[in-house]
């Protein structure tokens, strides 16, 4: 227990509090030093609520909350499981890392309306905690549409018309995915199973085989939008256009993290390794995500504006995390769990980079950062951290996932996919490594003293230097998450 409360009432402390954080941004917004030492300090214990929790869930608990119907026999459910306490714990540690960073990168570029922003910054992280402890397919599907409602005043943030184009593409695909296909595929499976439970081995297990497991399963892959499986991808590059600290949320902290976690989820818990192994086709489905992680690795290697380059790698590595869930096998579902945590705490190491970069030197092209690393050493050191992290290279988190997903892969033979991660490797650093030669073996351009510039803000630089500490620890001690990521599988306990 921890506040006095047990596991039941911790749930929903985990619910309360950041929609707390929200109204109380709101009430401050006159008083930004009160504001957001109130949004820390709740982001602070929302943290403490969540790995709480993860003791009871390493030795086997499996704690619930269950509230009101909101269909006959369907509630509002909640149920803390492996996968979902990685999500959690992932989303509330970086909620921490994100709101200090935004303080220096907000207050650095005089943005407006910073009340807003973290409000809404807040009631996404609502969203995550609600999609990480969903119990069911409809508790799930709430948040999930939360979640993509309340980031569009941060994609739109700027208010120029750029901005708000963005914004129209970034609803219109998310929420056309979502009620168009994912939505019809939850409705099927409540006709099929009558229940939207997630059970250990499949809900649907015994309750449906042959092409109709295939055609659900595309309902659900395409469907889950924010898992960017082209062709439905063109959201995420659109969204650039937000302030850096969106782009962290977007990437790392909340959007793409609940779209690869339910694609997991559901291979889990709706259909369960053993129904899909037993339907011939389902390599059809994960050639898609292969051709996205290639395709859009591509596209990365043609791109100058450094967020860009970086959408596009995420757009890469989100597939990632669904091809390895694909593969079938026991330790490739291991690897797409672990990748959620190795992408997060990578890729926003990378954003964090792009956001000091812009601040301290107002660049936001890689043509332009000739020697940058000496006057941003911090900077660009934890972007090489970062980088080594999204190629898989040790001693970082990104090998460890990278590992699980090849070795997973070779026990099922899946050839293809193991030549797609060692094609994409190569073409990781092909995209990355430039970047960091630029920065510290380019002589740089003759700069007008005062225009002269070193680090970001301290907060900024604080940030960054965490979550590149963070990528290089979990190499060393990833206990907690590989334990998590075996339950997910039927491991122990």
């Amino acid at each position: 227990m921890i506040f006095g409360l047990d596991m039941t009432q911790t749930i929903g402390a985990s619910l309360i509090l950041p929609a707390l954080a929200a109204l109380l941004t709101l009430v401050l917004g006159r008083w930004p030093n009160v504001r957001e030492g109130a949004t820390l300090l709740v982001a602070f214990a929302l943290g403490a609520m969540v790995f709480s929790l993860l003791g009871p869930v390493l030795v086997g608990a499996r704690p619930g909350l269950t509230l009101w119907e909101v269909i006959p026999g369907v509630p509002l459910a909640f149920s803390v499981e492996p996968l979902g306490q990685i999500f959690a714990m992932i989303a509330s540690l970086l909620w921490i890392v994100t709101t200090i960073y935004s303080v220096g990168y907000m207050r650095g570029n005089n943005e407006h309306a910073q009340t807003r922003f973290y409000a809404c910054f807040a009631v996404a992280i609502v969203s995550a905690m609600g999609i990480a402890y969903a119990g069911n397919l409809l508790t799930l599907f709430l948040f999930y549409e939360l979640m993509t409602i309340s980031t569009v005043p941060l994609v739109t943030h700027k208010g120029t018309d750029e901005a708000k184009r963005s914004g129209r593409v970034y609803l219109g695909i998310l929420m056309g995915t979502s009620i168009g296909l994912q939505l019809a595929a939850i409705i099927a499976c409540w006709m099929l199973a009558g229940s939207l439970d997630f059970v250990p081995g499949g809900l649907l297990a015994g309750k449906i085989e042959g092409w109709p497991v295939l055609v659900l399963l595309a309902l659900f892959v395409f469907g889950i939008g924010k898992a960017a499986v082209m062709p439905f991808h063109r959201w995420l590059p659109a969204a650039m256009v937000a302030p850096t600290p969106v782009s962290a949320l977007l990437h790392a902290v909340a959007v793409v993290k609940a779209g690869v976690f339910t694609v997991v989820k559901v291979v889990v818990y709706v259909f369960g390794l053993d129904l899909l192994n037993g339907t011939a086709g389902t390599e059809w489905i994960a050639a898609f995500a292969g051709f996205t992680i290639l395709a859009a690795s591509f596209v990365a290697l043609r791109q100058d504006n450094l967020k860009r380059r970086l959408a596009y790698s995420t757009i890469s590595q989100l597939s990632y995390v669904v091809l390895a869930a694909l593969i079938l096998a026991p330790l490739s579902v291991m690897g797409a769990a672990l990748h959620i945590m190795a992408h997060a705490f990578g890729k926003i190491t990378l954003f964090f980079a792009a956001g000091s970069i812009y601040t301290a030197a107002h660049k936001t092209e890689i043509s332009q950062l000739d020697g940058i690393g000496w006057k941003m050493p911090v900077t660009m050191g934890a972007f090489f951290i970062g980088s080594l992290s999204m190629i898989g290279v040790p001693p970082t988190a990104g090998f460890v996932s990278k590992w699980f997903m090849l070795s997973g892969a070779y026990d099922a033979q899946a050839w293809a996919a193991i030549a797609v991660i060692f094609a994409s490797t190569v073409l990781n650093a092909s995209y990355f490594l430039p970047i960091v030669h630029r920065a510290f073996a380019t002589r740089p351009a003759p700069v007008d003293p005062e225009h002269d510039h070193g680090e970001a803000p301290t907060p900024i630089v604080v940030a960054l230097s965490f979550t590149a500490l963070g990528s290089l620890l979990l190499f060393f001690f990833p206990d907690s998450f590989l334990a998590l990521a075996e339950q997910l599988v039927g491991g122990r306990p």
